[in-house]
């Protein structure tokens, strides 16, 4: 596993070697967060492990004399600070240890849950970090890991052989299944993690006490990828409120099971009253393949727009189009608040949705695709020039993105 080349290693190494703030790499559980961080760091400190966090909690001078952080050297050492956000003051403690030491030393930061929780409190860290959401692998980083080019975003087509393609298909992008590529091994693999996630995650990282329905709705999102979510009923089958369920929701979300992609509308705040769509982060799991197709290209499409955005080439997000007429359109990527392109996805060819013209000239997007993905790959640029709706296999347009 550590032979395998990622894009996040490129990125780590443009990050340390222009910018004086701190790296936070947050991503799901083994999605090679670790591996990849310490290959770019000189030195490690775990939160997991007790002899670490004796040092962390002895204070940064500890650290800098523990680590040698105090010579002159050439290139400033990397130190690499696992998992840390399990530390309740976590945030103070970066706070000061970067305020001190950011010139001598430059610092990477990992955790499984989303280290945003300074936005709540009153020791902000912005200014002194740059977010980096780690994500499987994908089509086009197992072509390619250099980073996207900032002239034009999507890569050039390039071809994955059949058997990597089969593999990401049948047993996902978390790194440990994709390579070994034994089914038992990945359903096994599969029920730990799920486990992990409800009993280990849960209790340690939240103050959620009923654990027992937190299970229960786990089960049933397990289910429910690519599909609409109306909290009601979700709060009828898990016994709940509607407000306990959302915040359920957002917590699993932060814990990376699943994400939600949100109708998206010109003015946004429509777009917060609506149903939104469940997807799960790793599509091997799921057994209709209809559901599979739509979320192994939403967990592509999501990685584009959170990498495009990290990297500073824009804001992107990815929503749906949906209206009363019902006139609907799986994906939708938006840059800079305005649509770029369309997806629909459909796992063998057939007839072009027509919501796809529909919905194209209704808000002047310069791409409309139908991505079908057990379609044969084709040695052509998806977007080399703006035009009408266009059938492209998925193994074409996934290979462009990241």
């Amino acid at each position: 596993m550590t032979a395998l080349k990622r894009l996040y290693d490129t990125i780590l190494a443009e990050h340390l070697a222009t910018h004086r703030q701190m790296a936070f790499v947050v991503g799901p559980r083994q999605v090679g967060k670790t591996t990849t961080c310490r290959r770019a760091a000189d030195h490690y400190c775990n939160w997991d492990n007790a002899d670490d966090r004796d040092l962390i909690l002895s204070g940064p001078t500890k650290l800098i004399e523990h680590f040698g952080l105090s010579k002159l050297v050439a290139v400033p050492p990397t130190l690499l600070f696992d998992e840390l956000h399990k530390f309740h003051s976590w945030k103070k403690f970066l706070k000061g240890f970067f305020d001190s030491y950011a010139d001598p030393t430059r610092i990477i930061v990992t955790g499984s849950s989303r280290m945003d929780a300074y936005r709540r409190g009153g020791d902000s860290l912005m200014g002194r970090y740059f977010p980096y959401r780690m994500h499987p692998l994908s089509v086009a980083e197992l072509l390619a890991q250099d980073l996207p080019n900032a002239k034009r975003l999507v890569r050039a087509p390039k071809r994955l052989k059949a058997a990597e393609f089969d593999a990401l298909w049948t047993h996902g992008g978390y790194p440990e299944p994709f390579i070994k590529r034994d089914s038992r091994f990945s359903r096994r693999w599969q029920s730990l993690r799920f486990e992990q996630l409800v009993r280990e995650d849960i209790r340690d990282l939240t103050r959620i006490q009923q654990v027992d329905q937190v299970a229960s709705l786990v089960r049933i999102l397990a289910n429910r990828s690519a599909h609409q979510l109306i909290f009601g009923n979700l709060a009828g089958e898990v016994r709940t409120s509607i407000d306990t369920i959302t915040r359920w929701i957002e917590v699993l979300q932060s814990l990376h099971l699943g994400f939600l992609v949100r109708p998206w509308f010109k003015n946004v705040s429509r777009s917060l009253r609506k149903e939104p769509k469940w997807f799960l982060r790793d599509w091997s799991s799921i057994d209709d393949v209809g559901a599979r197709a739509e979320t192994f290209v939403a967990c592509h499409l999501l990685k584009a727009v959170e990498a495009w955005t990290d990297l500073g080439f824009g804001k992107f997000e990815l929503g749906y189009l949906r209206d009363k007429e019902k006139h609907e359109v799986d994906f939708v990527v938006t840059r800079d608040g305005k649509p770029w392109f369309l997806a629909e996805v459909k796992l063998s060819e057939g007839p072009i949705n027509p919501a796809l013209a529909y919905y194209q000239s209704q808000l002047n997007a310069p791409f409309a695709f139908q991505v079908i993905v057990d379609a044969d790959y084709v040695a052509a640029d998806c977007f080399a020039k703006p035009r009408g709706p266009m059938v492209v296999p998925a193994k074409t347009l996934l290979s462009q993105l990241v």
